[in-house]
């Protein structure tokens, strides 16, 4: 039987840097706690059962490789992948609690995404699977904690009917502490 990306991700990854799911009414959930200010969370509820949810910012090796001066050893707080059959996603988060600007949003977007690639490499060539994360639509969020007094530089709450937060650039703002649905996050099917 194959392993699946899933599996191969969690043997990687080291627990600590794991979130575990929560059941609430039977509902599979995640809480996810913004590093720097503990009493900041949101929740997604109806998550699938095959997935795995990253501390993506819980470690720091970058610092003394890198000098960082193009925002390369910035990440996101959070990477989410799941395999659910047809699709495959792999959902990068930023939460906010200070005051933040688009092009800093977007750096740490995108090193999730670096580190996501990196994960990538590592899979095909030590754990000998070629098409180790292929195929994975990408979604970028940044989201906001409207208890706090802060503000997100002209970041767009609301997308098109066609567009989808799939670029870092285009990533979707949420405001608000209310609990989210994973299926919301992801999109219709096309």
């Amino acid at each position: 039987m194959a392993v699946s990306d899933i599996d191969i991700l969690r043997s990687m990854i080291k627990n600590e840097m794991q979130v575990s799911l929560t059941t609430n009414y039977g509902k599979k959930q995640v809480v996810l706690i913004e590093p720097q200010e503990k009493s900041v969370s949101v929740i997604i509820k109806g998550v699938p059962d095959n997935i795995i949810v990253i501390k993506a910012d819980g470690f720091n090796p970058h610092k003394e490789f890198f000098h960082g001066s193009r925002g390369e050893n910035k990440r996101a707080d959070y990477v989410i992948v799941t395999d659910m059959g047809k699709r495959k996603f792999i959902l990068c988060i930023e939460l906010k609690v200070g005051k933040a600007k688009n092009a800093e949003i977007i750096k740490q977007l995108k090193g999730a995404k670096c580190l996501v690639a990196y994960c990538q490499k590592l899979g095909q060539e030590f754990w000998n699977k070629n098409d180790f994360l292929d195929g994975y639509e990408y979604r970028f969020f940044a989201i906001k904690n409207t208890n706090k007094d802060i503000s997100m530089n002209k970041l767009r709450t609301r997308l098109g009917k066609s567009e989808i937060p799939d670029r870092p650039e285009l990533m979707r703002a949420i405001l608000g502490r209310h609990p989210l649905r994973f299926r919301e996050l992801i999109g219709k099917e096309k």
